[in-house]
């Protein structure tokens, strides 16, 4: 599973720009990725570990802004087409998770 978190936030002022700093912070802090600059990807094993991950973002959310969670599949984010200008790009691949046996 991946989970993205999608948000946009006021920076006007200093306050605002604390607040996004803080929020942005916290999301990397749980092993967040940037994707872009207002959308942040974490591969989950599960999706009981995914949900794990969106009660964190639901708790840590800020009082002001516009922020989305979504939770898609590995299948679903291995379709997604990537550009960096009209090159494309290599999609993100999620780290292998070890067996002990």
């Amino acid at each position: 599973m991946w989970v993205i978190v999608m948000f946009d936030m006021p920076t006007e002022t200093k306050i605002d720009r604390k607040r996004y700093a803080k929020f942005r912070k916290q999301i990397l802090d749980d092993g967040f990725n940037m994707f872009q600059f207002s959308m942040y990807i974490r591969h989950c094993m599960s999706r009981e570990n995914a949900e794990v991950h969106v009660q964190r973002v639901k708790k840590i959310l800020p009082q002001k802004g516009h922020i989305g969670i979504m939770c898609i599949t590995d299948k679903q984010f291995g379709q997604m087409e990537i550009f960096n200008g009209k090159e494309a790009a290599e999609a993100l691949v999620p780290a292998q998770q070890l067996e002990l046996f």
